[in-house]
């Protein structure tokens, strides 16, 4: 990826505090030479700070940029022939060289060429974009399934071939460092809200077929990268399909305001060579397996505490604050809450099965996740009840959570 000099970066810089509104910083003169050193220096290569739209890394985002690309220069060539038409008109025609205003009403010659001449142009721009749109939604011939399931505030992904599936969330690093007063410098945490703990991963040079939908509010998968974006939403099914080309990291977020925390549900995708996703396959499964075993165990009350204290982090504290204080009139307080220190079958049902804001975190977080952070809450953030409930009992009541069916068409 190519990087903006200094030079340019200063331009830009300049064109930020602009519009910020310091105007008695810079004349209008050196905002204009600043944007014409940038367009100069750029032009439709890719920068940190590019003028232009990505060229990416499949043959949808490149036939998208390459439509882009085409509309633009028509506008380019339109837009230079009828001003200079204009400009030349004005200069050369002026009265000062003795030129005066022609007296005529209308000509129905002209009227029906500047009528044809944009139908024309219209017509032609139209079929290379058909041609796109088409080829976006062609989903026939996908090599694997991965179905995308947008939640308040995380994604989960579910490889319908190969029985993969996880919830991918922000990373740690950077949940710590979004809290308030946390005193982390976000500019010292990598990819800094661009980074997931368990990231998409996929097989170059492979066509998959993408099914998204939500379970609570609309949601938008959105990766630069792949040259599209497609909404999640509830009880309907939307598709799309990409094959990546290059293997590497590439990462975007939710494009759709979706709730208190969309600013904190970004998206990792890792595309790698076919044996080396393989290898990642196996080594999820064999993790499923251990997580399995993990549920049927028995666990101390301190490992489940200790457990639960990531979980918590992870999942509950941006509502209910780190602390467990809450926030006042929106989300209750853990610490010495009537819910958390009264009935554990209730406390229990009720994280199972949402309410409200409350997700359901019964579809969301494994039995050992569920039973580490239900006892944390209960033992911790200012609570002493001193009781447990184990992972094993966890799993029996989500066995018997409905899973959720969409019956006919995705229409």
């Amino acid at each position: 990826m190519q990087k903006i000099n200094h030079k340019n970066l200063g331009a830009f810089k300049q064109f930020i505090i602009l519009m910020r509104g310091g105007y008695s910083v810079m004349k209008t003169q050196q905002l204009f030479a600043g944007l014409v050193l940038m367009a100069l220096s750029l032009g439709t290569a890719q920068a940190d700070y590019t003028l232009n739209l990505m060229e990416g890394v499949t043959s949808i985002s490149r036939d998208i940029y390459g439509l882009h690309m085409l509309v633009l220069w028509v506008c380019v060539f339109i837009g230079i022939g009828v001003f200079g038409t204009m400009f030349y008109s004005i200069y050369f025609h002026r009265k000062s060289r003795g030129f005066k205003a022609a007296n005529f009403h209308e000509s129905a010659k002209v009227e029906i060429i500047w009528t044809i001449i944009p139908t024309v142009i219209l017509i032609l721009l139209a079929i290379p974009a058909t041609r796109v749109m088409i080829e976006m939604d062609d989903v026939t011939e996908s090599e694997m399934t991965i179905k995308v399931t947008g939640w308040q505030w995380k994604w989960e992904y579910e490889y319908l071939d190969s029985g993969v599936h996880f919830f991918s969330s922000l990373d740690e690093a950077s949940n710590k460092a979004r809290q308030l007063n946390s005193g982390i410098d976000p500019r010292t945490v990598a990819n800094y809200l661009l980074e997931v703990d368990k990231p998409l991963v996929v097989p170059v040079n492979t066509k998959i077929r993408f099914l998204f939908t939500s379970a609570d509010v609309i949601h938008s998968w959105w990766v630069p990268d792949l040259g599209w974006k497609k909404d999640t939403v509830p009880g309907f099914i939307n598709e799309s399909w990409t094959s990546v080309e290059k293997a590497g990291t590439y990462r975007g977020q939710c494009t759709e305001l979706c709730g208190k925390d969309h600013g904190f549900m970004p998206i990792v995708v890792i595309a790698m060579e076919k044996p080396d996703y393989e290898k990642w396959v196996v080594e999820q499964k064999s993790l499923a397996v251990a997580n399995a075993d993990a549920a049927t165990k028995e666990w101390t009350k301190e490992g489940l505490i200790t457990a639960g204290e990531k979980v918590y982090a992870s999942n509950c504290a941006s509502c209910h604050m780190p602390d467990g204080a809450g926030l006042a009139g929106t989300f209750p307080a853990i610490t010495a809450s009537a819910v958390v220190t009264g009935d554990l079958n209730a406390q229990v049902d009720l994280m199972l099965n949402g309410k409200g804001m409350m997700p359901a975190f019964g579809q969301m977080l494994d039995p050992v996740d569920f039973a580490a952070v239900s006892t944390f809450i209960r033992n911790g953030l200012g609570n002493r009840v001193g009781d447990a409930i184990q992972p094993s009992a966890v799993k029996a009541l989500q066995a018997a959570i409905p899973e959720i069916v969409y019956d006919g068409d995705d229409e």
